[in-house]
């Protein structure tokens, strides 16, 4: 749930001195174990900062961070940094982060997409999303049944919120929500947990692969380093098929990276932002995420838009960014002040997905990285999708699973009233 989620309001205002009313980068009384050491927006962007470039630093020099990789450490990092007190966990540097910095990341990645890619992985990806799907709905029945006498009246309304949040990402959650009229409480709660629960199976599926694929040879230098931080990881049908060189162009550009290189890349991005923005107005309901693919896929195939250095590299950098406040939203703090019931039931409806499209999946003899992907673009929306796919250099997932991303859009809405409808019918509300 990544994509843009509401922020839930704090119990205590930080960053700011009583006295004077000025900004402030270190909060000036001593450490509150409730509050956060650093609250400046431009410090803790530069906290985030500091963190992909240690993910990044670190992957190529042992083999458990190999295997892990920077996307990994960078969310592990930022709940780390987060569960400590020393960031919070919500900040308007986060906002910004999950907003136009994402979607800029989102465009350069896509300028390295080869479209013909669609052909190879479109089929299964579409399978894996439904199957997933599914599960979600599934999983936020049962947990509606289990937890139905911890969490009251409104059970039915979270398991219609749950069922459309996984499989479409954080926008459905709210619109469902807004829709059923859920009580503030329980909505707050429930989102809280979502952004827990989301942070953490985006590190599964980050594992998932390498736990049950056998792992690459050595690369051909025998150096035994990597030649990327975010290089596939696992060997499955159609990887980099269409583009053996995306793992090494999400690592380094192709040749150096000149000034006129990054003038045209910003102007690309901005042009696209805007539009998809102007479009989206003029088209609602048709999301603006829609029309940011579409433009970033156009422009990827103009020959002289796809030649300038750096897109991919840059792209990526754009995306771990974007992890790192993945971990950084999620405090295990929170458990107690939201309810072990509402965790609990996000962590059983994500469970049972997990379940059911990785074990159904594999009995289709779709292959794991499809399988991971799809999961992404169930649980995060297309964002999500598109940050594993070049975490793990999925080439040919990379397209796929936006297009499945943005299908739990529009499907994500009438499975949650569906579900919310069924269990209101069985254990009443």
């Amino acid at each position: 749930m990544v994509d843009r989620i509401p922020r839930i309001p704090r119990g205590r205002k930080t960053g700011r001195l009583p006295e004077s009313g000025r900004r402030t980068i270190i909060a000036a009384r001593p450490f509150d174990p409730g509050e956060p050491v650093i609250t400046d927006p431009t410090a803790v962007s530069l906290v985030l900062a500091g963190i992909v470039a240690l993910a990044i630093w670190l992957e190529p020099r042992a083999g458990a961070f190999r295997a892990m990789g920077a996307a990994l450490i960078t969310i592990l990092c930022g709940m780390t940094l987060s569960n400590a007190g020393l960031i919070p966990d919500a900040s308007s540097a986060y906002d910004f982060i999950a907003g136009p910095a994402v979607s800029a990341g989102i465009v350069l990645i896509l300028l390295s997409v080869d479209v013909r890619t669609v052909v190879q992985a479109g089929p299964h990806m579409l399978a894996a999303f439904g199957i997933g799907a599914v599960g979600s709905s599934v999983g936020s029945g049962v947990a509606a049944l289990a937890l139905a006498g911890h969490i009251g009246p409104d059970t039915w309304k979270l398991a219609g919120q749950y069922a459309a949040t996984y499989t479409g990402g954080g926008v459905n959650f709210a619109a469902v929500g807004a829709a059923l009229g859920t009580r503030g409480e329980l909505f707050a709660a429930g989102l809280a947990a979502d952004v827990m629960v989301t942070a953490a199976w985006m590190a599964t599926c980050l594992v998932v692969p390498l736990l049950f694929t056998r792992p690459r040879g050595r690369p051909a230098d025998g150096s035994g380093v990597a030649a990327s931080p975010v290089a596939p990881a696992v060997p499955h049908s159609g990887s980099n098929a269409g583009d053996p060189g995306l793992a090494e162009r999400l690592n380094a550009s192709r040749g150096p990276l000149r000034l006129a290189d990054v003038s045209l890349l910003v102007a690309v991005v901005l042009g696209a932002l805007v539009a998809s923005k102007l479009l989206a107005g003029w088209t609602a309901p048709v999301p603006q995420v829609l029309w940011l693919t579409t433009i970033a896929l156009v422009a990827a195939q103009v020959p002289g838009v796809r030649s300038i250095r750096g897109a991919a590299m840059i792209g990526n950098y754009l995306i771990l960014l974007f992890l790192s406040t993945t971990g950084a939203r999620s405090v295990v703090a929170k458990i107690l002040a939201v309810g072990p019931p509402v965790v609990l039931f996000a962590l059983l409806t994500v469970a049972i997905h997990g379940v059911v499209i990785f074990g159904v999946g594999r009995l289709f003899r779709l292959d794991l990285a499809t399988l991971a992907v799809a999961s992404q673009a169930n649980i995060g929306g297309p964002s999500s999708a598109i940050a594993l796919s070049s975490a793990r250099g999925y080439q040919s997932e990379l397209l796929p699973g936006v297009a499945a991303g943005l299908l739990g859009y529009a499907a994500g809405n009438y499975v949650g009233f569906a579900v919310a409808a069924v269990m209101r019918g069985v254990i009443g509300g």
